[in-house]
């Protein structure tokens, strides 16, 4: 079966071009499969991050053409004209923001009216995070030409069911970030990073108000009356750093804090992993996070809110913990028992077994299942 993905790819960079050539790369084992991306992915001036281009090597080689500026409507055309021409039989768009509404939703449009193509939208969230004005009418318009969805949480597949009541769709979540490398040994790699403290926590990926770091950085200072333990910063800030920096000085976290705030480049990710005890996810909204599958990778425990589908693949007090959002005693207590009660170990080993149903070969398995009913 012949299959276009349309959406980031590298070299631009994030979850949504990782995850894109991911999927591209497992389809290909058994379809022919290109991705189309784009030439320019957001405006500079509504781009809160240093670069759009990743810095690291790319994670496979799938056939990939650059061709949409998202807010170039020419491009849009000549992007439909392209896939047109290809005469796929599926169309993968990933969908997770209403900023690419127009775009997508008029791709999908005008390869329908020329093309019997099946198209199927992945949603990593159909309410965005970050709300504003309009976001309904632009996924309605996203949504007008598509034959069927996969959905990545139960949030989302209750979101669908608001704009689509009858969408033909699967659930599935997340599957693994597989490709980051090996668990490395942590020594090894609390050295490469200057770390010297015995309890490490990691807060990993872009900086953004939803993600609750502000909210993690209240927790410390109970935390730190219980244990010694860092916690350890790593992404880029999408927002004002000063801010954070304020906070950690008022609270006098200085000597607990290593803040990397930089994008941190595929190759690296291991290392931030392994030197971790702990992933931390304190969220104020959510509708799933790349960031717990990517630990799942490395068999490391997870501390998350009760927020979107986030507790839909933590098993609390096995894989990790479940505490209320926006509550820094709640998540500081999870912390301290994690270390009291030495769960690292035990957690670690529940995951392995928990995450084998997170594998990409059964994700794919079920995006399958949908070409199967149309073609």
């Amino acid at each position: 079966m012949k299959i276009v993905i349309v959406g980031p790819a590298y070299p631009l960079r994030g979850a949504m071009a990782q995850l894109n050539i991911i999927l591209g790369w497992y389809l290909s084992k058994n379809h022919d499969v290109q991705i189309v991306s784009f030439t320019k992915q957001y405006p500079s001036l509504l781009f809160p991050g240093k670069s759009q281009i990743d810095p690291g090597k790319p994670l496979f080689n799938v056939p990939t053409v650059s061709l949409i500026d998202s807010i170039n409507p020419i491009s849009w055309y000549r992007a439909a004209r392209y896939i047109t021409n290809q005469k796929p039989d599926v169309i993968i768009f990933r969908y997770w923001m209403p900023f690419f509404a127009p775009c997508f939703g008029s791709i999908a449009r005008l390869v329908k009216r020329k093309i019997n193509a099946q198209v199927i939208f992945i949603c990593d969230n159909i309410i965005p995070h970050e709300k504003r004005p309009g976001d309904a009418a632009l996924t309605k318009y996203a949504f007008h030409s598509v034959d069927a969805f996969i959905v990545l949480s139960k949030t989302v597949e209750e979101d669908l069911h608001r704009f689509l009541p009858k969408a033909r769709y699967v659930l599935s979540p997340l599957p693994l970030f597989n490709v980051f490398g090996e668990l490395l040994p942590k020594r090894e790699s609390r050295m490469k990073l200057g770390i010297t403290n015995d309890h490490v926590m990691l807060f990993f990926g872009y900086v953004r108000a939803y993600k609750g770091l502000g909210v993690l950085l209240d927790a410390m200072p109970i935390i730190l009356k219980n244990i010694s333990g860092l916690l350890l910063i790593a992404g880029e800030f999408y927002e004002d750093e000063e801010k954070y920096w304020k906070k950690i000085r008022q609270l006098g976290l200085e000597e607990h804090i290593q803040l990397h705030s930089d994008y941190i480049p595929n190759e690296e990710i291991s290392t931030y992993f392994s030197a971790a005890d702990v992933v931390v996810l304190p969220y104020v909204s959510a509708t799933q996070s790349a960031i717990v599958p990517i630990a799942y990778h490395f068999n490391k425990p997870v501390i998350v809110t009760n927020v979107g589908g986030l507790a839909e693949v933590v098993a609390n007090g096995r894989t990790g913990f479940i505490v209320p959002p926006q509550n820094p005693k709640a998540f500081a207590d999870a912390v301290v028992k994690f270390y009291q009660e030495n769960c690292e170990s035990g957690f670690a080993l529940n995951i392995q077994k928990e995450k084998k149903q997170y594998g990409w070969d059964t994700f794919v398995e079920r995006l399958e299942s949908l070409f199967d009913q149309k073609i």
